[in-house]
């Protein structure tokens, strides 16, 4: 049996096919700095401050980079940044940027793609959430020693495109439903800090 397309209605099927280079107008390595203690405004993203579950920034051990920052706003994150991680067991990892995770510069084991504008960023995002982007990453990043994929590999992956304005509908759909989950297991792990301090306090 063939996959069955699910599609919004009043849509067509008219999906280009583009590669992820052609849907971005550059691809751009992050900062070569350690990290140091928070400084209370610039934050620090590497490939362990993304959960691996959610693709959100981790915020609960937050760091600045250890460098000099005068010279360094072409490492500062804007509104729809896709990041991916280029070595090691994370390979293929990503995560999109939003402005309320504050000033955020990224370092050197991630890529930056930054979205074209007549592109929807949460889209192309959700393409990276995929059966199909892990196995494009889990077949390129097969070489000798540490696995890798590197910005020109990344920029080959391919995603069918719809118009923008079906592109924006699907993104919002899939980043609703990824709220809604982090919101149920927040409140699942609430539950469960719950429930260990009940059965630690009551059996006493």
């Amino acid at each position: 049996m063939g996959k069955t397309k699910i599609r919004f209605k009043g849509y067509t099927e008219d999906w280009e096919q583009r590669k992820l280079g052609e849907l971005a107008s550059s691809f751009e390595y992050g900062l070569n700095a350690a990290a140091k203690e928070y400084d209370g405004e610039n934050k620090y993203i590497r490939i362990t401050d993304i959960d691996d579950n959610t693709h959100e920034f981790l915020t609960d051990n937050l760091t600045s980079p250890d460098i000099e920052l005068t010279g360094a706003d072409n490492y500062k994150l804007t509104e729809g940044d896709i990041l991916f991680a280029r070595t090691g067991a994370s390979v293929g990892k990503s995560y999109i940027y939003k402005n309320s995770d504050g000033l955020v510069y990224y370092a050197g084991f991630l890529i930056r793609a930054r979205i074209k504008e007549e592109y929807d960023t949460e889209f192309v995002f959700q393409n990276t959430l995929t059966d199909r982007y892990n196995k494009y990453i889990a077949v390129t990043s097969q070489r000798s020693g540490q696995p890798g994929v590197n910005a020109q590999e990344y920029a080959e992956f391919e995603i069918k495109v719809p118009k923008k304005e079906e592109q924006t509908k699907i993104g919002t759909y899939f980043r609703n439903i990824d709220n809604l989950i982090t919101l149920h297991q927040r409140k699942c792990n609430q539950l469960q800090i719950i429930r260990k301090y009940m059965l630690k306090n009551m059996f006493l």
